[in-house]
């Protein structure tokens, strides 16, 4: 859907990609390209094949076909100079229940032999504040809320400097205010240069920390681009709220449009409430907006209410999945 972006450019790139589980093809082809500094969405209903991905991706699986690069690197080839790059929260977070916060995080930041063992403490200590866990860094895990432990895994991932973060559902089990605290702190890892790759089936989520965004469907990749080229991929269409409704959709009718009646029933201050799809450009025509309304006067139609809508992320979402998003504010 989106301008090929040069290899060079990209944190992730896949080609025809593949995973498959007995008679099962759980990934299937999958061409991703996520671009360098990007907050990249990534889409689909539970089951869609979004973790299989991931853990292709992290050399957690092994992929029945295709090919993967992280960072430019090949992978798994090049696994081990690659991950200590790579940060990552995958299938939710695991963690000792019997130990403290600050003391999972001393434990995993251990066995990693890339980072010096003389500023341990002072990661640690910055990993727990940047996800606002600093009250609890004593506190015994098995304490903690299902939307602490996610924090921590954030944490975890933040312990060195990243140029990837690879975030599966990173706000699942967060209150309101959880999750927006985990959203402001993406864009901030975004603003310090990294690429934040955040698998998501949160409308909200994705729509007010995403730049780009791909979207999943049975193991497929249906659409991939920014934000404003996937809405686009859709068509707008006009909405007219109307007592005359059956007079009003003979008229749309007669202009090439194709009315249907909104399941919601009657409009807010009373009326139907027609939708009707606009072909091509909405602005030329017998379709254009302008002419839409005067067919609609000229036939005795009450106007109450004339719009151009375009086509939201969501919109294209159950366009090409067939079903809708988990709406979360």
């Amino acid at each position: 859907m989106t301008a090929a972006v040069p290899a060079t450019e990209l944190s992730i790139e896949t080609t025809g990609l593949s995973k498959r589980f007995g008679h099962q093809l759980a990934v299937d082809g999958v061409d991703l390209a996520v671009p360098k500094g990007s907050v990249f969405g990534f889409l689909g209903p539970n089951g869609s094949g979004k973790t299989t991905t991931i853990r292709l991706m992290l050399g957690l699986a092994v992929p029945t076909g295709g090919s993967v690069r992280l960072l430019g690197e090949d992978m798994p080839r090049q696994l081990h100079g690659v991950l200590p790059r790579v940060g990552a929260l995958v299938e939710g977070p695991a963690f000792y229940p019997f130990l403290s916060g600050a003391a999972n995080l001393h434990r995993f930041d251990a066995a990693d032999p890339h980072v010096p063992a003389a500023t341990r403490k002072a990661r640690v200590r910055s990993a727990l504040e940047r996800v606002g866990l600093t009250h609890a860094a004593d506190k015994k895990v098995r304490a903690y809320s299902l939307g602490m432990k996610q924090r921590l895994g954030i944490a975890n991932a933040l312990l060195a400097p990243r140029d990837l973060l690879i975030l599966d559902e990173p706000t699942n089990g967060l209150d309101p205010q959880g999750t927006r605290e985990v959203r402001s702190l993406v864009r901030s890892l975004a603003a310090d240069g990294a690429t934040v790759f955040v698998s998501s089936h949160l409308l909200a989520e994705v729509e007010q920390i995403c730049t780009h965004a791909a979207i999943m469907s049975a193991g497929r990749l249906v659409a991939q681009g920014t934000l404003e080229e996937l809405r686009q991929g859709g068509q707008a269409r006009i909405r007219v709220v109307t007592p005359d409704a059956g007079t009003a959709a003979e008229v749309l009718s007669r202009l090439g449009l194709s009315a249907a009646t909104s399941p919601g029933g009657a409009a807010p201050g009373g009326g139907g409430v027609l939708y009707a799809p606009l072909p091509g450009a909405a602005g030329n025509g017998e379709a254009a907006p302008e002419a839409v309304v005067a067919a609609l006067v000229a036939a005795g139609v009450r106007v109450r209410g004339f719009a151009i809508e375009q086509v939201s992320l969501e919109d294209r979402f159950v366009a090409l999945t067939g079903e809708g998003f988990d709406v979360v504010q």
